[in-house]
């Protein structure tokens, strides 16, 4: 096997990076854990040297007793009962031919068969133990079924060499056994190297066969045909000697990768929970600010100083903190497209203000509530859009703030907000 490279070395170090990460919410880390456990695993596995093999296939294929083949001696529970593996199952393979070999060793993984009862739950055992693997056994006893082709096809997105066996061999005439070889290589061309396509018995099976004499008579014998495996040993130690170091190197960093986006994508998910607070309480703020001053010009110089505010609220908490002069540019750029997407809202805006000034008591609370409420849902949109920006990475994408804007306003309920904004004023002025 290969020794460590520099460049594996480093996949370690920034493996552990991302594991001791202390930038990470312990909400985000909490949720998952069973990915962190699992980076935990492959940072030993990667410094212990080991190399993992999983192996699939339909039910009663014969992968179990095909691993013990391979080993030499039983380690995975063979059973007449269908589909004895009910979970993943894992045990060394030592291999005594290679007195070279000092690494951690090589680790066979038995999964459940892909066509089981309460498949969903094996089949995600299945595809988790394929993203661990560095390289993968799928096992067939046939020509390839619609269902294993399709399996197949699946296992592919992973970067691991795929070795398809032909279990069972020992069943068919030699002729025909050819025959069956050909055509699976031809229908799998463009998804497995045939050097990668294998035959094999993995049974010692004695059975009784007419053997016809000279004379015409028949007689019976009896055969036993033992595991004939040497073939894929040998196919697998050559990858295993050659490729190992490397595919497990590059398996972890694909899975170091992927739990890299699930963290940021649980990170973004709960700054946005908490913008989310920050837009509501805002725009309780501007609305009732709006909704308690009866002068029209302080109206807007206290909605755009509580808008101001928000921006810079919401970039601390991206992350991305910005000075108020970039903050005010900000709000002039989405002032602007709200101002061109929203003028009978700004000019409903100018006559509550009207009637606020024209009436007295009820009236005036209730049209102080009106024009509140508009504050409230412009001060959403604002804020949304902001926070939209800035999830993005202070990126309007391809589109530009236009369409960004146009996108909040038509997946914004309107009316609702307008109604939880109107109440929510309602109930405070009425504690005043």
């Amino acid at each position: 096997m290969q020794e460590s490279s520099p460049q594996e070395s480093r996949v370690q170090g920034s493996l552990r990076e991302l594991l001791n990460d202390d930038s990470v919410p312990a909400s985000v880390r909490e949720a998952l854990k069973d990915e962190y456990a699992e980076l935990s695993n492959l940072i030993q596995k990667l410094e212990q040297e080991e190399i993992h093999i999983a192996v699939f296939g339909r039910v009663s294929v014969g992968k179990s007793s095909l691993l013990n083949a391979l080993m030499g001696e039983v380690h995975f529970s063979v059973s007449p009962l269908h589909g004895e593996t009910k979970e993943r199952a894992q045990a060394e393979w030592k291999n005594t031919e290679l007195e070279e070999y000092q690494s951690g060793g090589v680790h066979f993984i038995d999964t459940p068969g892909i066509d089981e009862v309460d498949g969903d739950t094996r089949e995600l055992i299945a595809r988790k133990a394929a993203q661990r693997a560095d390289i993968i056994l799928f096992v067939i006893d046939s020509d390839i079924t619609q269902s294993e082709f399709q399996a197949i096809q699946a296992l592919q997105q992973f970067s691991q060499p795929l070795l398809l066996i032909l279990n069972k061999s020992d069943q068919y005439p030699k002729r025909e056994l050819a025959r069956l070889l050909r055509h699976i290589r031809l229908r799998c061309e463009n998804l497995i190297k045939s050097e990668n396509i294998l035959s094999t018995t993995s049974k010692h099976i004695e059975k009784t066969v007419l053997i016809e004499q000279t004379n015409g008579s028949l007689i019976e014998e009896k055969q036993i045909t033992v595991p004939k495996v040497d073939e894929l040993r040998n196919r697998i130690w050559h990858i295993v000697e050659n490729d190992g170091a490397t595919l497990a190197a590059l398996n972890a960093s694909l899975f170091a990768s992927d739990l890299s986006d699930d963290v940021g994508t649980q990170v973004l998910a709960l700054r946005r929970e908490l913008a989310n607070k920050v837009i509501i309480n805002y725009s309780l703020t501007k609305g009732l600010a709006v909704a308690a001053n009866p002068i029209p010009i302080a109206d807007l110089v206290a909605a755009a100083g509580l808008d101001a505010s928000m921006i810079l609220h919401l970039s601390r908490l991206h992350g991305l903190p910005m000075s108020k002069s970039e903050a005010g540019d900000l709000l002039k750029v989405i002032v602007t497209q709200l101002a061109a997407l929203m003028g009978t809202t700004w000019a409903i805006n100018a006559l509550s203000t009207v009637l606020k000034i024209s009436t007295a008591g009820l009236s005036t609370i209730l049209t102080a509530a009106v024009q509140g409420s508009i504050g409230y849902y412009a001060t959403t949109v604002l804020g949304r859009v902001a926070e939209t920006w800035l999830a993005q990475g202070k990126s309007w994408g391809k589109h530009g703030p236009k369409a960004v804007v146009k996108d909040i306003i038509r997946n914004l309920d309107k009316s609702s907000i307008l109604q939880e904004g109107r109440e929510a004023i309602l109930e405070k002025l009425s504690r005043s």
